[in-house]
């Protein structure tokens, strides 16, 4: 399969015992385009959030502004942590961590009020378990599958039991409901498989399985039935678009090429439903005009080439698995609220990585860039190690190569006398 491009299962090299601490192999394009994303989203979330905080929640203007701050510190302090823990240390905690998510869903249905028509937090608010369960999601698929690599193509050990993970998971978030975080989770499920060489029939009957799921979804969810109702309308008739798709898209159309300026949207203070999150694009948009949109994009370009790039050159099965699958998750989630916002998918809810408001989605996105630096930095680890033993057996063999060289003189000597 084709997959092998970024998945490999050569035998990870040892690099030894020392304490020393090593940053040899941190890819420093992705450490700067994560800071210039996270900046950028500060930047965003204040200029979009100042009368949010004050009207709607009747708190100081940089409320939310100062909550992001403190969320993004902590959320740095969590990917330097993961950059310098060896990601082989996920087989050990993998399953907990995943025991450890099913609960915090679990807990979400469990004792709390409906909020905008659906139930997604827990401890009064500030932790949403199905952004996490995201990031939780990937790192044990991506251990499940390197340690079931050699029974993946048996139905009995692969596919079934990776159809009853997915579904338990992504049936606790549809139960919230989370549409879109229940088929980001089909998504990503379906391709880590792929990634990881599963049967081509296989996959064949995950992407049906997971259309026939979807459709489920969409019969049994008022929700999701209203969205794709409403998106139909407006792909038969654009006049007809729900307000908030018009909202989004009269500030993209007033944003023209260089934007109004920051903190001079019109759209955050005429109707435009959650501006500083899920709506925060338009805002954006609106703001920076078509170049700072350009530029966003880019960034987003930017973490899907070197995130690819580390999956390729990954110690190993499980770093290239796990690479892959935070870097398409980081990118299709960019993709489906952007894409929603300009009226190319349904809305879907989904938080724009690393520019909307949102503790959770933060944390979670910072944790993926800090796993992936830890792969990059392992590959640059091993890298060294091979660079040594070349160039150790290049010394030795000069070192022959001398010995011989000097020991034929004296033996031709010796003759001739």
């Amino acid at each position: 399969m084709g997959s092998g491009a970024f998945v490999k299962q050569s035998p990870r090299p040892q690099a030894g015992k020392g304490h020393r601490l090593n940053l040899a192999g941190i890819d420093l394009v992705l450490f700067a385009t994560m800071l210039a994303l996270a900046g950028f989203g500060i930047l965003m979330v204040y200029s979009a959030s100042t009368d949010f905080s004050l009207v709607m929640l009747d708190e100081i203007p940089t409320y939310l502004f100062q909550k992001q701050v403190a969320w993004f510190a902590l959320g740095s302090v969590i990917a330097a942590l993961l950059a310098l823990v060896d990601y082989h240390y996920f087989q050990k905690i993998a399953v907990p961590l995943i025991f450890l998510t099913i609960g915090s869903l679990i807990l979400v249905l469990v004792g709390n009020e409906l909020k905008n028509g659906a139930v997604r937090t827990i401890s009064n608010g500030s932790i949403q378990p199905s952004e996490l369960a995201k990031l939780a999601t990937i790192i044990y698929l991506s251990v499940w599958l390197y340690n079931k690599k050699d029974t993946l193509h048996v139905l009995g050990l692969g596919l079934i039991p990776l159809a009853v993970i997915i579904g338990v998971i992504s049936g606790l978030i549809l139960l919230q409901p989370d549409l879109s975080a229940t088929m980001t989770i089909i998504m990503l499920g379906v391709l880590l498989f792929f990634l990881a060489d599963g049967d081509l029939k296989q996959i064949g009957m995950m992407l049906l399985i997971a259309l026939v799921c979807v459709g489920l979804i969409l019969m049994v969810s008022s929700t999701g039935q209203a969205r794709v109702a409403s998106y139909i309308e407006f792909l038969r008739d654009p006049t007809q678009a729900e307000p908030q798709l018009r909202q989004s898209l009269g500030a993209i159309v007033n944003g023209k090429f260089f934007g109004v300026g920051l903190g001079r949207s019109n759209a955050k203070l005429t109707g435009l439903q959650l501006p500083h999150s899920d709506s925060i694009f338009a805002v954006l948009v609106e703001e920076t005009g078509l170049l700072g949109t350009i530029c966003l994009i880019s960034l987003y370009g930017f973490i899907l080439w070197r995130g690819m790039r580390i999956s390729k050159n990954a110690p190993d099965m499980l770093g290239s698995l796990m690479a892959a699958g935070l870097t398409f998750w980081i990118v299709i989630e960019a993709a489906i609220n952007m894409g929603a916002i300009v009226g190319i998918f349904p809305l879907a809810g989904t938080a724009l990585p690393f520019i909307s408001y949102g503790g959770s989605s933060l944390l979670s996105f910072l944790a993926a860039i800090g796993i992936l630096m830890n792969i990059s930095r392992q590959s640059g680890k091993t890298a060294q190690i091979d660079e040594r033993r070349s160039y150790s057996a290049s010394v030795d063999l000069r070192g022959r190569d001398r010995r011989r060289r000097v020991s034929r003189p004296r033996r031709t000597a010796s003759t001739n006398r």
